[in-house]
């Protein structure tokens, strides 16, 4: 999570007057560095605290503001503490933008039942929440979390799938590893490879290696991938009958750096600059207001101690906030 000596410099130059940092936060500094594994050279400590206490600043205004009823969700301090708002992005949101070549359109099965509600996870076909760390590899996560659903339709056992072997392997296909990658490009990987090595026999190491896949490891195939009608409907009939979707979504705003638990609504959220791979693993409502209260349940890359366990429930059927439905795709197995 380390910035370049370069980044190191240039916000060195920004800040380069002390920051005043406030000794009443000295205890809990300490302890988020601990909790986090971080450790400053000098140089580095004096500004990634200015950045942290001005990130916990923001979040404890924000939080205020939601027990007067002003937002739906609330935020806390997470790992990403000490990361301006740029660097965060640079960092942790890897889906590429280009125009994802046009795969077969979804069409919903005649007579389709959609309840109204659906958790993929109590069904069995969602893998414990992963950590892509700091590498832009969110497209492999989502495709791997949509592919390990279907998988499990098909065979009814769960198999962790390796996003490494994405990252390292799927450039022909135009992904470009911890540089940014689409999941429409990784399920047609795996159908040019004719198969994905499972998580056990090609672990995650957050970094672009050579390709190692091996034929006999391989946990899983497709035959390409369907994209779904850029709108919720279509999003919420896919999920309803083929299980996790992978989605990309906005998640450039500090409130989603730090968003922490309720349903997830800004309206600084873009349905078009879609910067991030996320799955869709279900959807509800909850409260009287149902209207407002709808949700899309969706699973993260930024390991559990970010959002509701690694989780976040995105606000749905809201002018599809955050585009959630512009770019969602599965794999077919």
């Amino acid at each position: 999570m380390h910035p370049s000596p370069f980044l190191a410099a240039l916000c060195l130059g920004i800040v380069s007057a002390a920051p005043k940092l406030y000794q009443s936060l000295d205890a809990r500094w300490s302890q988020w560095k601990a909790a986090h594994g971080k450790l400053y050279d000098e140089n580095e400590e004096g500004w990634r605290r200015a950045v942290w206490e001005k990130n916990l600043k923001v979040i404890k205004q924000h939080n205020q503001e939601y027990s007067q009823g002003k937002h739906s969700f609330t935020m806390a301090m997470n790992a990403f503490g000490d990361l301006t708002n740029e660097e965060f992005k640079q960092v942790m949101n890897g889906l590429k933008s280009q125009k994802r070549k046009e795969g077969n359109v979804f069409q919903a099965p005649p007579f389709a039942e959609t309840p109204s509600s659906v958790d993929w996870r109590k069904k069995g076909y969602v893998t414990p929440v992963k950590n892509q760390g700091p590498c832009g590899s969110c497209w492999a996560f989502s495709a791997t979390g949509a592919l390990e659903g279907q998988m499990f339709r098909k065979t009814k056992r769960l198999v962790s799938l390796s996003e490494q072997n994405l990252v390292d392997c799927s450039q022909a296909e135009g992904n470009e590893g911890c540089s940014g990658g689409l999941m429409d490009y990784a399920f047609q990987y795996v159908k040019d490879n004719g198969g994905l090595d499972s998580e056990e026999s090609y672990p995650y190491r957050a970094q672009d290696e050579s390709c190692k896949y091996k034929p006999e490891q391989s946990a899983a195939n497709d035959t390409g991938f369907m994209d779904i009608h850029p709108e919720e409907e279509s999003l919420k009939l896919a999920v309803a009958t083929v299980g996790p979707i992978s989605a990309a979504i906005d998640a450039s705003l500090s409130t989603f750096q730090f968003y922490h638990k309720g349903i997830y609504y800004d309206p600084d959220c873009s349905s078009e600059n879609l910067d991030h791979g996320i799955l869709v693993v279900g959807y509800g409502s909850q409260g009287e207001d149902s209207e407002k209260q709808k949700y899309w349940i969706v699973k993260n890359s930024w390991g559990t101690d970010w959002g509701t366990q690694g989780y976040i429930l995105m606000a749905k059927d809201r002018d599809n906030h955050c585009g959630i439905a512009t770019a969602a795709s599965f794999p077919t197995v």
